[in-house]
């Protein structure tokens, strides 16, 4: 047989192996009470494992290898941290493992104590030729029960790695959490696409200076094009004739420097999702909203939330352009529904759970999960994937999940690590 030791770790951490008169390549009987404490750090493989060896009951850890001289090529010999071992368990016993202190190590052989039914399952989810995930032919097969379950915890995964973002950004920022919003809402502005240049801007711009001319939509919007590199040709319109000297004079006021217009990426995009286009819905956001995100935190519905950006109206400008001095048939600007949702998802939910996860308040991320349940699925080819596999995303929750599946369990055959993977090797 032929496979890694997390195999090994899985068969221990749920006793998968003939446990009939269990003794060690010495003869002792060996009785399991505990199989100890899986470690994904460094040092033994289980911590505070229990086991009868012999006459003598052991208390310790319990280290794990594919041969027994694997303990001497890993140079345990030379660290501490394996004194305290109680039982070496290994799929083969190639060499007696003798300490540098005389003591050896009680160990235990697995090599024909492992189900070949078992192997074979595991081989085949693994090492098989499935086109999209490695469980697509068994699946289908797993418990609505399982399934839900590890999709909630691996959700909450997702949210506690992309709080950490939120996090570092706080720390950036002073603990100004105004301002980390401010700066990832933007960034969700551009829509993957210009996310990278909508960030920078945002960054450029800091809050209080927009706060200062809140009551000027002009001057805000200048200030918001200005700094995204847009106001630096000679315009044949007078609304884009303004914003240039507008933002000449408050570019000076407060030394502000534009980032680079070649940022900024037109190709492929439809009209509608125009950086220009964005940016005018940002500033007509910013001028219409105060401490956005202390509206988030009182706002308690999805309709509530949908409303703090479905009300903004971009300048009249904009109903008949796409890019400045370039006429276009008219047509709405503002944002969709759709848009609204995927602000709301990236952004809104991020932030009710960075929220109070910083603050210990279990409400605000109850609510960020409950948001999740109430908004739509995304339409992606991941989560295509699994319709076709028969995994339906009925909300955004359910593909969300799907997507931490894919991208950090499924795509590195992580299978010994998942409820889902783990159920599939049990099923009869």
């Amino acid at each position: 047989m032929l496979f890694p030791e997390d195999f090994l770790h899985y068969v221990w951490k749920f006793r998968l192996f003939d446990r009939a008169g269990l003794q060690t390549t010495t003869g002792d009987a060996i009785e399991i009470y505990s199989v100890g404490l899986h470690n994904t750090d460094s040092g033994p493989d289980f911590h505070n494992a229990r086991l009868k060896i012999g006459d003598t009951t052991w208390a310790g850890n319990v280290e794990l290898h594919l041969s027994s001289s694997d303990w001497q090529k890993h140079n345990h010999n030379t660290d501490s941290a394996y004194n305290n071992v109680i039982l070496h368990v290994v799929y083969r016993d190639d060499v007696p493992l003798v300490l540098a202190d005389g003591r050896r190590v009680p160990t235990l052989e697995l090599k024909d104590r492992i189900p070949a039914e078992l192997y074979q399952r595991y081989h085949t989810l693994v090492f098989g030729n499935q086109t999209i995930i490695p469980c697509e032919n068994s699946i289908r097969n797993v418990d609505d029960f399982t399934l839900r379950t590890w999709f909630t915890r691996i959700l909450i995964e997702r949210l506690e790695k992309r709080a950490e973002v939120v996090s570092q950004s706080l720390q950036t920022n002073r603990g100004d959490w105004e301002e980390t919003f401010y700066q990832h809402l933007a960034a969700n502005f551009g829509f993957k696409v210009n996310a990278v240049p909508f960030e920078l801007m945002a960054k450029s711009l800091p809050q209080n200076i927009l706060a200062k001319h809140k009551n000027n939509p002009l001057q805000i919007e200048a200030l918001i094009f200005g700094q995204a590199g847009f106001l630096n040709d000679d315009f044949e319109d007078s609304y884009p004739q303004q914003l240039k000297t507008e933002y000449q004079f408050l570019q000076k006021k407060y030394s502000l420097k534009p980032i680079e217009t070649h940022l900024w990426k037109f190709m492929r995009l439809r009209p509608q999702n125009f950086p220009t286009i964005r940016l005018a819905q940002f500033a007509a956001l910013i001028v219409n909203s105060n401490h956005l995100l202390s509206k988030v935190l009182d706002t308690r519905d999805v309709a509530g939330l949908r409303n703090l950006f479905a009300d903004i109206k971009v300048n009249p400008y904009w109903d008949d352009h796409f890019r400045f001095d370039k006429p276009s048939k008219p047509s709405s600007k503002n944002l969709g529904a759709a848009s609204i949702d995927v602000l709301l998802l990236n952004t809104l939910v991020l932030f009710l759970f960075s929220y109070g996860k910083q603050h210990q308040l279990q409400h605000f991320m109850d609510r960020s999960l409950k948001l999740l349940e109430n908004l739509p699925g995304e339409q992606n080819n991941i989560v295509a994937d699994f319709d076709s596999l028969g995994i339906k995303a009925n909300s955004a929750f359910e593909s969300q999940a799907l997507l931490e599946l894919k991208n950090y369990y499924c795509n590195y055959k992580k299978c010994l690590q998942c409820s889902v993977g783990n159920k599939i090797l049990k099923l009869v």
